[in-house]
């Protein structure tokens, strides 16, 4: 199932079959309890039963309506502020989706029950019945609870977590320690030493890579004797008539339709194989804090809290890979992925050049590099002395003033609070 059908269904499809499932239990409850259960009652008044029931249906519906726009305010207000690539980490959650369909339920479910109150004069209030539409209200005071704890969820520094977490998760996921997996071969590159057999080009308007089904990629090429080269990295965006994937060897095409479903296109970027994602929402936070109609260089001091974190583990992780062996150690499957060198130009290049003019970000950005050279493996340290340099460079440049200038060569890990040239050792 692509994302778009997959958020379609949560956000639509959640609610509709919470809904016909209020429709069908107001049918079946109250006939079945009349049929089986004719002796039981709640024990109250119709009138009393009548008025809660209607309290119920008329308080629930406008509810719905007022926490949901409070909501999506709050949304655009968090896309405004942080960035519009996290609208649908609230818009689209589950938490949304199933809050709005309790909340349907608990209003179509009232309404049934009410045709069941008094009926045919017989001055009788259904117990399961009643109780039933009691049971709703209470879950969807726990959904409304729980929605307000979720849009509690919007402030930076669960934001920024959200991001790191995420990004954490991939690293975990996909990247092994660095010198735990065998080093490939100079220069050895399988996917040209083959001629290409088959060409899948990309048809449709621009889609991005969102995932690769790996282990079935193999598994298939394995089976056909073939190598499969993916010609972009998850994260790209391809326009119609690109190369999508080139298959070299083989006896025979791979089926077109099967190598397609196993490579999954969509409108906008995720978190699932793409580390890169993470940090990019990190740096748009930075920098939108940074910017002059927001001028809050202290989200852009937590911002990169999270990315020097992520640096650290993606620096110990080989990330020499974008090459999948099968059982036999034949190689199956090749796939570009970014270098040290890529996360670096990613996690800094925007942030040095939009704070440049800031001594805390300058101070906070100082310490992370020096402190990322201290804990990183030696091959990857020259890349964050460079890093360094430059960082050093724009702030001589920034700077006329002598004591600014010093004060913004110092390390500082909270930005502006104990550099690290003033702490006693």
């Amino acid at each position: 199932m692509s994302g778009r059908a997959s958020r379609a269904l949560g956000a639509f499809g959640v609610p509709l079959l919470y809904a016909a499932g209020a429709v069908l239990l107001g049918l079946t409850v109250p006939r079945l309890e009349a049929r089986y259960l004719p002796e039981l009652s709640a024990g109250m008044s119709t009138g009393a039963a009548t008025a809660i029931l209607s309290a119920i249906a008329s308080g629930t519906l406008p509810l719905t309506g007022l926490v949901f726009s409070l909501a999506f305010v709050m949304v655009q207000f968090s896309a405004t502020a942080y960035s519009p690539r996290l609208v649908g980490w609230l818009a689209g959650s589950a938490m949304m989706s199933h809050s709005l369909g309790i909340f349907m339920a608990t209003f179509l479910y009232s309404l049934a029950a009410l045709a069941w109150i008094d009926r045919g004069g017989s001055g009788r209030v259904p117990l399961l019945t009643a109780w039933l539409a009691i049971v709703l209200l209470l879950a969807s005071m726990a959904f409304f609870v729980l929605l307000v704890e979720r849009l509690g969820s919007l402030q930076i520094s669960r934001v920024l977590a959200y991001a790191g977490d995420q990004g954490r998760a991939v690293i975990e996921r996909d990247y092994v320690p660095l010198g735990s997996a065998p080093a490939t071969q100079p220069g050895a590159d399988e996917a040209a030493q083959q001629a290409v057999t088959q060409l899948l080009a990309h048809r449709g308007g621009p889609a991005v890579i969102q995932a690769v089904s790996v282990e079935r990629l193999v598994a298939l090429a394995a089976r056909e004797g073939a190598l499969v080269e993916l010609a972009w990295a998850v994260g790209d965006t391809l326009v119609d008539g690109m190369p999508l994937l080139r298959v070299h060897g083989g006896p025979r095409p791979l089926p077109e339709h099967q190598l397609r479903r196993l490579v999954r296109l969509g409108t906008e970027r995720t978190f699932e194989q793409d580390p890169k994602y993470a940090l990019r929402l990190l740096v748009d936070i930075a920098i939108r804090a940074l910017s002059p109609a927001v001028n809050d260089p202290t989200t852009a001091v937590q911002a990169l809290d999270q990315v020097e974190d992520l640096l650290l583990r993606l620096g110990r992780s080989d990330l020499a890979g974008g090459r999948v062996r099968d059982a036999g150690g034949q190689v199956r499957l090749v796939f570009p992925v970014p270098r040290w060198e890529d996360f670096l130009t990613l996690a800094f290049d925007e942030i040095r050049y939009c704070g440049a003019s800031s001594i805390q970000v300058m101070r906070r950005m100082r310490a992370l590099l020096q402190d990322l050279m201290e804990h990183v493996p030696a091959e990857r340290r020259p890349a964050l002395q460079r890093y360094l340099e430059r960082v050093d460079n724009g702030i001589r440049r920034s700077f006329e003033d002598v004591d600014d200038l010093r004060d913004a060569l110092e390390q500082d890990r909270q930005g502006l609070g104990l550099s690290r040239e003033r702490r006693p050792s």
